[in-house]
């Protein structure tokens, strides 16, 4: 029965996807394989639509409506997609150079604030009762010497980054 299905309406498809996919902004193939999809949902639910001539128009239309609405909402990005750039090696130098920049100003801070950014930093990512454990200080305290430490830490990086933008 679905295959005399898919066969009777084969051409049928083809056309329909055609005519409506340029006003959709699809592909006529893409169309067509959503709506062949929906129709083997729809057999194996409900069975074979009454009408299955009409019900191809009808999902036809529906599916390029989705889509013109799915492409209204779309954007590009502004920029490479998260993780698209991984494995590029120039932004895997410049990541490094990043890392490398901020342990260096991290070093430099006073007092126990290296160690603070470190245990925030840190890959075991550890709590505010461990770092503060850690530390010897109460965890009441952490907050606002972590927000002294990252003040601080803000004043080191700001000269550098001011410095690299401008060179571009």
């Amino acid at each position: 029965m679905t295959h005399d299905l898919v066969n009777s309406l084969g051409p049928l498809l083809r056309a329909e996807a055609a005519a409506e996919a340029q006003a959709s902004g699809a592909e006529p193939g893409d169309l067509e394989q959503a709506v062949w999809l929906r129709l083997l949902e729809r057999v194996r639910t409900d069975g074979p639509p009454s009408d299955p001539h009409r019900w191809l128009r009808r999902a036809v239309r529906t599916e390029a409506r989705r889509t013109r609405r799915t492409a209204r909402r779309e954007r590009p990005y502004e920029s490479e997609p998260a993780g698209a750039a991984e494995h590029d090696p120039a932004q895997l130098v410049l990541t490094a150079a990043r890392h490398r920049a901020l342990r260096d100003a991290v070093r430099r801070l006073p007092g126990r604030c290296p160690r603070l950014i470190a245990a925030l930093l840190s890959s075991r990512d550890l709590t505010y009762r461990e770092i503060a454990g850690e530390l010897g200080i109460s965890q009441g305290s952490l907050g606002p010497e972590r927000s002294r430490c990252l003040g601080c830490l803000r004043r080191l990086l700001t000269p550098e980054v001011a410095a690299r933008r401008g060179r571009g």
